[in-house]
């Protein structure tokens, strides 16, 4: 019993960074589950990153920012109507190419804390 309370707490602690995460995300850009994934701590886990996003439909957040790593919106199927997700990035002056996908090299947003490990291994480095 004591091992799947623990299970939990992770799980939720782990929910709540995604969610934290997700509500940084600036308008007109879009980050994907794996760089949500690697900057909570769990490179491994951008699945549950999609669970995470899929479980706060009714909140605030702008989910409709998180997209694959190639820029796919691959979370469309669960905002009800499949155009939704396109229609709320596009109103946010997101730019998509000619097969449906983010272009992802203007419109990347990197997690800051992603950012500061890239610069302290550079650092290192040097």
């Amino acid at each position: 019993m004591k091992r799947k309370i623990q299970s939990d707490r992770k799980k939720k602690d782990f929910f709540d960074k995604v969610y934290d995460l997700t509500a940084k995300i600036p308008k007109g850009k879009v980050t994907t589950y794996g760089l949500i994934a690697e900057a909570c701590g769990i490179r491994s886990s951008a699945r549950t990153v999609g669970w995470a996003l899929n479980g706060a439909q009714e909140s605030n957040l702008p989910c409709h920012r998180v997209v694959n790593r190639n820029g796919t919106l691959t979370g469309r199927v669960h905002f009800g109507d499949p155009n939704l997700m396109e229609e709320l990035l596009r109103s946010e002056g997101v730019e998509f190419d000619d097969d449906g996908n983010v272009i992802m090299q203007k419109h990347l947003w990197i997690p800051p804390i992603l950012e500061r490990r890239k610069k302290k291994q550079k650092k290192s480095r040097s």
